[in-house]
């Protein structure tokens, strides 16, 4: 149920299909699915973090990924989930080390040995995500699931996360939004 809603709110607010677009990739496109136009709205925020939350793992203590496409998602789920009576925490990895205060890439209330979920918007190689699994495995958590809101990828980055031996779930492919890989 939830996951309709969402590629209903994405449809309607998030789709471009006025292209070319170049994509984080490289990639040159037909369709774009801006995502922070759901993620960033508090209907759409809503929306992603109950699809998100009803198919979270079990285990998952926290959920997050690579700053700025995570964020957002990661928020939301932790406020859906906990409203729902499973409390859960966020965090981000920053794309750089700070230089000051605590400094590192890992921000949040998250310490070693958390099961954590990993989110990303939308992901067309997998890339963000993985660099994402490889700060939070580094800073000693555990990756116990990786959920992408639309994978445009074809497969990359299920088999990439594969590759670290994390299960991956996709919750919109391109087919789901009229449109082409």
């Amino acid at each position: 149920m939830s996951r309709d809603a969402l590629v209903a709110h994405l449809k309607a607010h998030a789709l471009r299909t006025d292209g070319p677009f170049t994509l984080r990739s490289g990639a040159v496109s037909s369709w774009y699915l801006d995502g922070r136009r759901v993620t960033f709205d508090g209907e759409g925020a809503w929306v992603v973090g109950r699809a998100v939350a009803e198919v979270l793992a079990p285990d998952a203590e926290a959920v997050g990924g690579m700053t700025m496409g995570a964020d957002p998602i990661a928020v939301a789920t932790a406020m859906t989930a906990t409203q729902a009576g499973r409390p859960l925490k966020a965090f981000s990895v920053r794309k750089e080390a700070k230089g000051h205060g605590a400094g590192g890439r890992l921000v949040g209330p998250v310490t070693s040995g958390a099961k954590v979920a990993l989110v990303e918007d939308t992901t067309t190689t997998g890339g963000a995500a993985v660099e994402a699994a490889r700060v939070v495995l580094d800073e000693g958590l555990l990756v116990v699931q990786a959920i992408v809101m639309v994978d445009r990828s074809g497969g990359k980055a299920e088999a990439a996360f594969g590759g670290l031996g994390v299960p991956y779930l996709a919750l919109v492919a391109p087919a789901d939004l009229g449109v082409g890989g």
